[in-house]
């Protein structure tokens, strides 16, 4: 919620850094300056948008790892090249030996949910029999790519369909929103293949889950905006002059109202 504010205290201050940027085009320092003067004032803070972003991203790296972990037979780097049978008696950090033999054979289709499409032969030994091909995998992973690339796409234009005109215009705000449309999403269908499926699994659970919650929260700040317009008003008419009321000036030349 903090971060759609943010994003919408952004679009509201647009014009205003527009203003800034084509006076002080010509000197970087003051544009900075007068920039985060305007952000004081208005109360906005620019990291607040990037926040929920950079608290994600420790996770995602974290859950990859402990994922990918669960199979240590690989050589590479990271990589703790146990045979299969070793592997299935080793823990994984606070997983016991039976939860990783649990996890290795856990199936989604029969795909390994810990495997990728590019997991060598070697890895695949460590699931058991049957030995799981990388047909069955691609079967598999690349729908749950599609998906998850559909719903990144579709998460990224809910949220540049609620920009103003002002902020999208912005040129920087052209870039992110031309990166987050199309770059991430097709980086999905791409770096997908070296993702455990689980990794996947969690990808389109993940932007299913935020494409309804960016309804939820919209529909929250559209009420608060509309409670805003509505107490302005409501201020603006205690503050009008009474029907019938006609204006005098007081002994210092303040204009007032006096009635009929």
């Amino acid at each position: 919620i903090n971060q759609m504010r943010s994003m919408r205290k952004m679009q509201e201050i647009q014009p205003q850094m527009q203003e800034i940027r084509n006076k002080y085009k010509n000197d970087q320092q003051k544009m900075m300056q007068e920039t985060q003067k305007l952000q004081k004032e208005m109360g906005f803070n620019p990291l607040a948008g990037c926040l929920p972003i950079l608290v994600q991203m420790p996770v995602f790296l974290g859950l990859y790892h402990v994922l990918r972990s669960f199979n240590g037979t690989g050589t590479g780097a990271g990589q703790l090249g146990l045979t299969p049978e070793q592997n299935r008696i080793t823990p994984n950090y606070f997983f016991s030996a039976e939860d990783v033999q649990s996890f290795l054979d856990a199936r989604l289709f029969g795909a390994p949910i810990s495997a990728a499409v590019t997991s060598k032969q070697a890895s695949l030994e460590a699931f058991g029999l049957p030995i799981p091909s990388t047909v069955t995998l691609a079967a598999v992973a690349i729908p749950l790519m599609v998906i998850a690339s559909l719903a990144t796409h579709f998460n990224a234009r809910a949220s540049v369909a609620r920009q103003s005109e002002a902020a999208a215009a912005n040129p920087q705000a052209a870039i992110m929103n031309k990166l987050a449309l199309w770059i991430f999403p097709l980086g999905v269908l791409v770096f997908g293949v070296f993702l455990p499926i689980a990794v996947l699994l969690y990808w389109v659970a993940n932007n299913i889950w935020t494409y309804g919650q960016q309804h939820l929260v919209f529909r929250k700040i559209d009420h608060e905006d509309q409670a805003k317009k509505a107490a302005a008003l409501e201020r603006r008419a205690q503050n009008a002059p009474k029907p019938g009321a006609k204006p005098t000036r007081g002994k210092q030349g303040v204009s007032m109202a006096k009635d009929d």
